[in-house]
């Protein structure tokens, strides 16, 4: 076998030897993910199938990257052993290919580590701000090693591959071995096999890695090359209007819309009874990576954010909120228009074509507005959805007296601290929007040093994994975002302003994460954690406590804030007014990055993957009381018709929802 296996071409010899390592390195990262971040609830069968698809999805890949060497060699001039020349040109294209393989890999393991899920298109949205997107890495991790490290490693492939070079010359020197073309025929054949990917009519595809029932396993079967080509064309927008038109009687009678024989987004909503009539000034916080698991609202025993936690017991506080996707670009897309941010690969605040959208703010006309982040808005092009409302004064960017602690800008503290001095100039009623950054990688770099009032808090790497931390630095980011916060209400408390003011803190996002700790299992095995945040109403004067705990979206928040101002107004949105005593149906629509949407009710956790149609419904409760399965098939049936009615309807109204 050896013997027939040397008398094959010098060139299919040295590509046999690029095989195995290539198969080597891509193995290599997949372990690393493996080892790295796998979950500790893995069965051995599961784990073996992801494996094993993902070596289909290697080999589709190292065929691609030899398939050049191959057809070329066809002409015996171009084969990698012509000549010194041609096998420089060739160690040289292997070199550069590995760099993008390192370079890929490098990325897939960074999504692991910033939000566990495998790198994909959406890293586009990024790219787009190349130069904070940078600094943000480079301030996070220790890119020069990082750099250098890769450096050697291409470079030390490179040198295996001049290695591999001269051991097939010396095995076959002097056998005279013929250049015969049906050998590299044979050879094309076997690689186009390999990237087929299938021994049926049907190629590999990407959504073959989503059959596992546990997200992890389609994230370790899959290698980032795959998921990243294989998300490009995701990234443009669209609809879908006859099929949003189909579905609109499901999402009229589930938000409680009175059913016209047409499409009607856009109703008019008289003021309720209960309504504030002293025109109150509205304080609205996104709070960056506010995850609810993580917080003492949570009943997290590290108690985090104790005085937030103060707050909601005084307030009217909701604690099951969903944003319906995860990032910060999206939450504030999803609050200001009231639509979620659908377009899974690309965010609509970076697309040209849904920027123009309507927004219930434009409706207060006769408050000032003002909008306050610590670094720049043109990050995601959050300047670009902003611009909707009305004489907005926005208060971004670099500030002469305050320097920037991070990439992200100024401090959480400096900047509450600056819309509080706003606010006491101000003689009109006032909206207001402020967007918190520092809860964000970088950790380590998000609390001044100059900061004397905060104290940082030390714990075992052990105690933090268990309630939900990866870091210490991480754990003191999120204490200082509470630390942050009450600064900022101490001040508020004494001011003119404080009495007639209603202010709203909610998260942009969650966080994956072991929430075991805190909530039931299902919450971290469907990564809910990503997208649980915390919603409160608080205004003392104005608003009676209250505690709620059905299903609420980060889409209701400014319908809410309509209801508790006296006055009549347009709802273009699809969310609801939280406080409006009419209003059934509690649930949220969520989207994830596994392609997967969804609707959590009370009760369930139900999710559709969009390519492959494989649906769940899961418990939200490990002791939920048992349902007959005719009344799950029954629940099952209400709940993907209502995912796609919503999923259509956003798709249609992101490009549809222009505000004139």
């Amino acid at each position: 076998m050896l013997r027939s296996l040397i008398r094959l071409p010098k060139t299919l010899l040295w590509v046999i030897n690029l095989f195995f390592l290539l198969l080597v390195l891509f193995t290599c990262y997949r372990l690393s993910i493996f080892f790295a971040f796998k979950p500790a609830d893995l069965s051995g069968g599961q784990v073996t199938s992801a494996f094993a698809l993902g070596l289909r999805y290697d080999l589709r890949w190292i065929a691609i990257a030899l398939f050049p060497i191959v057809i070329c060699s066809i002409l015996p001039r171009l084969s990698p052993f012509y000549s010194v020349t041609n096998k420089k040109y060739w160690t040289w294209y292997l070199a550069i290919l590995t760099f993008v393989i390192f370079f890929f890999f490098a990325a897939g393991f960074g999504s692991f580590s910033y939000n566990q899920t495998p790198l994909d298109a959406g890293a586009m949205n990024f790219a787009q701000d190349f130069t904070i997107s940078v600094k943000m890495i480079w301030q996070t991790y220790p890119l020069l090693w990082m750099l250098g490290g890769l450096l050697v490693a291409v470079l030390s492939f490179r040198w295996m591959y001049q290695k591999s070079h001269w051991q097939v010359i010396s095995q076959t020197d002097g056998m005279g071995i013929p250049h015969r073309q049906r050998f590299f025929i044979g050879g094309l054949f076997i690689l186009c096999l390999l990237i087929h990917g299938s021994l049926s009519i049907q190629p590999l595809k990407r959504e073959d890695s989503f059959r596992f029932q546990q997200s992890f396993l389609s994230y370790l079967s899959i290698n980032p090359l795959q998921n990243f080509v294989g998300t490009l064309s995701l990234r443009q927008p669209s609809y879908n209007e006859d099929r949003a038109r189909a579905l609109y009687p499901v999402l009229a009678n589930w938000l409680g819309w009175k059913q016209t024989g047409q499409p009607a987004y856009r109703r008019s909503i008289g003021p309720r009874s209960t309504a504030t009539e002293s025109k109150p000034n509205i304080v609205l916080i996104q709070c960056e990576s506010f995850s609810m698991y993580k917080s003492s609202l949570s009943g997290n025993p590290l108690n985090t954010t104790p005085f937030v936690d103060s707050l909601s017991k005084r307030g009217v506080f909701f604690n099951r909120c969903f944003a319906p996707t995860f990032s910060t670009a999206r939450a504030l897309f999803a609050i200001l228009t009231g639509i979620p941010d659908v377009q899974l690969y690309k965010f609509s605040s970076q697309n040209p074509q849904a920027l123009d959208q309507f927004t219930l703010i434009n409706g207060l006309e006769e408050y000032q507005k003002h909008y306050f982040l610590g670094g720049s808005a043109e990050f995601n092009n959050f300047k670009g959805i902003l611009l909707n409302i009305k004489d907005l004064t926005m208060h971004t960017g670099q500030r002469p007296s305050i320097p920037p602690i991070n990439v992200w800008g100024i401090s959480d503290k400096e900047l509450l601290i600056e819309a509080h001095q706003v606010f006491e100039k101000t003689t009109a009623p006032f909206f207001a929007y402020i967007q918190t950054s520092g809860n964000h990688r970088p950790y380590q770099r998000s609390i001044p040093l100059a900061d004397s009032g905060f104290v940082r808090d030390t714990l075992p790497e052990e105690t933090l994994n268990q309630y939900g931390f990866e870091s210490v630095d991480e754990y003191n980011a999120f204490r200082y975002t509470d630390y942050c916060i009450s600064t900022f209400f101490n001040k508020a408390a004494l001011a003119n302003y404080f009495s007639n003011t209603i202010f709203v803190f909610i998260g942009d996002h969650g966080v994956a994460g072991n929430a075991r700790a805190v909530y039931p299992t299902s919450w971290t095995a469907q990564r809910l954690t990503d997208q649980h945040v915390p919603l409160l109403f608080y205004a003392p004067g104005l608003l009676a406590p209250q505690q709620r705990g059905e299903v609420v979206s980060q889409i209701d928040v400014l319908p809410t804030i309509a209801g508790l101002l006296h006055r009549p107004y347009e709802n273009r949105t699809l969310g609801r007014d939280l406080l409006d005593p009419s209003k059934t149906n509690h649930f949220a629509f969520i989207t994830n990055a596994s392609d997967r949407i969804g609707i959590i009710t009370n009760a369930f956790y139900f999710s559709r993957h969009l390519n492959t149609g494989e649906e769940l419904l899961v418990p939200l409760e490990d002791n939920s009381s048992a349902v007959s399965s005719r009344e799950l098939k029954k629940t099952q049936r209400s709940l993907s018709e209502l995912a796609d009615a919503f999923f259509e309807s956003s798709r249609y109204l992101i490009m549809n929802n222009r505000k004139n």
